[in-house]
């Protein structure tokens, strides 16, 4: 039963309502709509807002995928600072594995693999970042793989047609079965961009014109955010409520003051501007000069290099304003920040410093400042060095990885972590954090949200505190100037509240759209409500067709998800590897030092050579801190789980738990299966006794469709003389007598039960050809029918501009997609034998086989 896949045409859930997740409804939706059978293939864009839990969402999809025989191949692409917390969570909670891929997992499989040899065909499961994927050099492997599934993590980083991340989805995307991509901020404010996104998902939902197909488009998108109903219903305490945000306006110190009054009189109000000056540079450098006076310096510094490069001698007045401006930053550098001041006192307030366990979380947009702020905040807050971690692009990818994964843990001495916006996707800080400040402010809306949502998120149990500091010059138009950006902070809170996406209020749908207008509202003198009004419109709500507020129904039904009945015959996942080790190992006891802790809810064996072959595809870091192939050590149950989780991240030096989650999809029970299973013969069928009054064959009757994936399963029962369907094959067993301490006195006598046999297959062949088949077949053509029609009118649409050549090549995608879509039309039924059941007053037989 373990070994037979679900089938594909039910969306109903299985094994991911079993792993260590909450009980999210709305995340258990998203689920059932990527499995949605009216769908030719799984393909989603979960476009939840942050913080919503969407790679929660995405290892519930992936192990039901598996537990669908449509798992065995995944790759995972994400950022490269996030790459060992997608790890994490993909082991931890659903006992999938994957193979980190980063700069030192690759340099592992150099060592290990021959140089022409695939890296992606060695590997069954991998995760590994956008930057290094979409490198030349692994292009050629990628086309010549294919996947059961592929996740594209923060996928509005791929949509932009002509670079190397947009050519690398589109290599990936034909060449996967299931499709998940996932972004907050998937739609950029230009529509070709979107329409390529949802163009990866299915080809022809986008026409050959660009136009979308909106009703099409609904079934690849699910999108919540905080206060949908749905979502606020269930989040509870489990989601604390911001605060206010704190904005502190701090006053310029005298040197300061002279770089503002600089600025204002050279670079932002001129009454004689520089010729040939960009004409909103002047508002790069104050950007910069409000983050800190080390970053003007380095912009300028910059600046200045670049026009004496290319010097002509037309910039001979800009090169001189620029040098006094250096040296105007250089004096106030020089000198106490007021703005540091304010941090400190801040952060001492909310009780960061030596003596506490408090942590904090400073943004900044330069690196400059970040430098600043490492070298200057031990001595100001009594820490040591070590207490104050740093984070932007620059790290490698072990790098970054290591400074995220120390500062989400519960006994790391870090308390600060001063980060670039590189952190501000996809990064979970609030497991030991719920205090964040922004040094400088981002000119951006989604920014301002997306740093915001690394500590307000699903899974925060305190206040979530957000701070801005803001420097205040004297000069009363900059100043006021100025002063307009804190509303942006403020509009982003409003906005949290009743819109899915902030990226809506402004209509710019990019970090970088968003940082032009307001620069350009500054410039103009114009006001932020004219530039970012509140009632903005949301291109979601129109595509889906809801309104601000209110959640799509991702369901099928919009109603709750449906649950499958578990076909379990033992009564806990323990009892059933107990009883496959005792079967493979005779006294596991003695073999393989097998062990349970009733207690704490603990299992712990020593894994066999054959087993630690299994396991040398988990993750590295967690086989080598847990000594797993020395002594596995497993959590039978979901608190005992959790509990192992949280000690971990709270009170030791790693953040793999010391005994994980034994998990329906733990590889120790498929080995275990094997282990059982390879006492039996391929052509051997079990013949036990139980509470029948004549011999009753149990069978398997199986549709696959033209690509071998199992549609549908049935199960069957002879008994009554002709074949009937078993609604739950666990509760039939049971009801015969077949529970876990049911004894088999020995071998039964065979005589006539092959005949029996051959005979009880046919009927049910027939069975199935005949009703099940039938009603199977007529779903399949309907669902796979439609999507053929709207596949041959883009055809025809195509074919009225095939000049073009990127028209030319989405109709090959199409083409390509009509082929696949008619492999997945059902194919032959097939029937399988599973048992004889014989009454218990059989007498025993001395030699029987059937």
């Amino acid at each position: 039963l373990r070994k037979t896949p679900m089938p594909t045409i039910s969306n109903d859930l299985s094994v991911s309502t079993q792993m260590l997740a909450d009980k999210m409804e709305y995340q258990r939706k998203a689920v059932a709509q990527a499995l949605n059978p009216e769908l030719i293939r799984p393909r989603i864009l979960i476009a939840d807002a942050v913080g919503l839990g969407k790679t929660l969402e995405i290892g519930m999809i992936l192990s039901e995928l598996v537990a669908r025989g449509r798992g065995d191949n995944i790759l995972i692409v994400t950022p490269r600072h996030v790459l060992e917390q997608m790890q994490h969570e993909m082991w931890c909670r659903f006992a999938l594995p994957f193979v980190r891929l980063d700069s030192v997992g690759i340099q592992r499989i150099r060592r290990t693999i021959p140089a022409t040899r695939n890296p992606f065909t060695y590997f069954k499961r991998a995760i590994i970042s956008i930057d290094t994927l979409k490198m030349p050099r692994y292009r050629e492997h990628l086309r010549r793989r294919h996947w059961d599934a592929v996740v594209i993590d923060e996928s509005h980083n791929v949509t932009n047609t002509g670079t190397y991340n947009n050519e690398l989805a589109r290599i990936l995307a034909p060449r996967t079965d299931a499709l998940i991509l996932a972004s907050a901020t998937p739609h950029n404010g230009n529509p070709k961009s979107f329409a390529e996104l949802l163009r990866l998902l299915d080809p022809t939902v986008v026409g050959a014109d660009d136009t979308i197909d909106e009703e099409a488009a609904r079934d690849l998108i699910v999108r919540r955010h905080r206060y949908s109903e749905e979502v606020a219903n269930e989040v509870g305490s489990d989601w604390a409520e911001r605060a206010e945000p704190i904005n502190l306006l701090v006053p310029a110190s005298a040197e300061e003051n002279a770089v503002a009054e600089e600025l204002a009189d050279t670079w932002l109000y001129p009454t004689d501007p520089i010729p040939g000056t960009p004409r909103l540079f002047g508002w790069t450098l104050a950007k910069a000069f409000l983050s800190s006076p080390a970053a003007l310096q380095e912009t300028v510094a910059e600046r200045i290099k670049r026009l004496e490069k290319n010097d002509n001698g037309d910039h001979q007045r800009e090169l001189a304003a620029l040098q006094r401006l250096q040296e105007l930053a250089e004096a106030a550098a020089g000198q106490p920040s007021a703005k540091l001041d304010k941090l400190v006192e801040f952060l001492k307030s909310k009780g960061v410093g030596g003596d506490s366990d408090t942590r904090a979380v400073v943004f900044s947009e330069r690196i400059a400042t970040l430098k600043y702020l490492q070298a200057a905040l031990p001595k100001r807050l009594k820490l040591k060095k070590h207490n104050i971690g740093m984070l932007y692009g620059g790290l490698s990818d072990v790098e970054q990885q290591e400074v995220v994964e120390d500062f989400k843990r519960g006994n790391s001495d870090l308390r600060v972590l001063v980060t670039g916006d590189v952190a501000s996707e996809g990064v979970n800080l609030h497991s030991e954090c719920h205090l964040l400040v922004h040094f400088d402010i981002p000119w951006s809306l989604i920014r301002i949200e997306q740093r915001n949502g690394r500590i307000d998120r699903y899974g925060q149990r305190q206040t979530p505190e957000i701070a801005t500091l803001l420097l205040q010059p004297d000069g009363e138009q900059f100043a006021g100037d100025v002063r307009v950006l804190t509303r942006l902070v403020e509009r982003e809170h409003e906005a949290h509240q009743i819109l899915p996406d902030v990226a809506s209020i402004m209509g710019k749908n990019s970090v970088e759209a968003e940082e032009k207008a307001i620069a350009e509202m500054l410039a103009s003198s114009q006001d932020l409500d004219a530039v970012a009004p509140l009632d903005g419109g949301d291109f979601f709500d129109e595509l889906l067709a809801i309104t601000p507020g209110e959640a799509p129904a991702p369901a099928a039904d919009g109603g709750k998800t449906v649950v499958a009945l578990p076909s379990n015959l033992f009564n806990s996942t323990l009892d059933y590897l107990s009883e496959a080790l005792t079967e493979a190992f005779g006294d596991p006891y003695d073999k393989i030092a097998w062990r349970y802790d009733a207690d704490h809810n603990i299992a712990t064996l020593c894994p066999p050579e054959d087993l630690q072959k299994r396991l040398a595809f988990l993750p590295q870091e967690y086989l080598r801190e847990r000594g797993v192939t020395e002594e596995l050590r497993l959590a039978t149950s979901k608190a005992a789980g959790e509990k192992s989780l949280a000690h971990a991240r709270r009170d030791e030096d790693t953040n793999w738990p010391a005994a994980h989650y034994l998990g329906p999809l733990h590889p120790v029970l498929d080995w275990a299966a094997d282990r059982a299973l390879a006492e039996m013969s391929h052509n051997e069928v079990l013949a036990v006794r139980g509470n029948v009054d004549a011999p009753t064959f149990l069978l398997l009757g199986t549709i696959s469709n033209q690509r071998g994936q199992l549609l549908n399963r049935t199960f069957f029962s002879t008994e009554g003389g002709f074949p009937s369907a078993i609604e739950n094959i666990s509760s039939y067993l049971r009801l015969r007598g077949l529970t876990p301490d049911a004894a088999n006195p020995g071998a039964v006598p065979t005589d006539g039960l092959n005949d029996q046999l051959v005979n009880a297959i046919s009927q049910a062949e027939v069975y199935l050809s005949g009703w099940v088949s039938k009603m199977l077949d007529q779903r399949g053509h309907t669902m796979l029918d439609e999507w053929l029609k709207r596949a041959d009118k883009w055809d025809e649409e195509a074919a009225k501009v095939t000049q073009r050549q990127e028209v030319r090549n989405r109709r090959e995608r199409v083409q390509a997609e009509q082929e696949l879509a008619r492999q997945m039309k059902p194919g032959q039924p097939i029937v399988r034998p599973l048992l004889v059941v014989l009454p218990q007053d059989t007498p025993v037989a001395e030699d029987a086989h059937v």
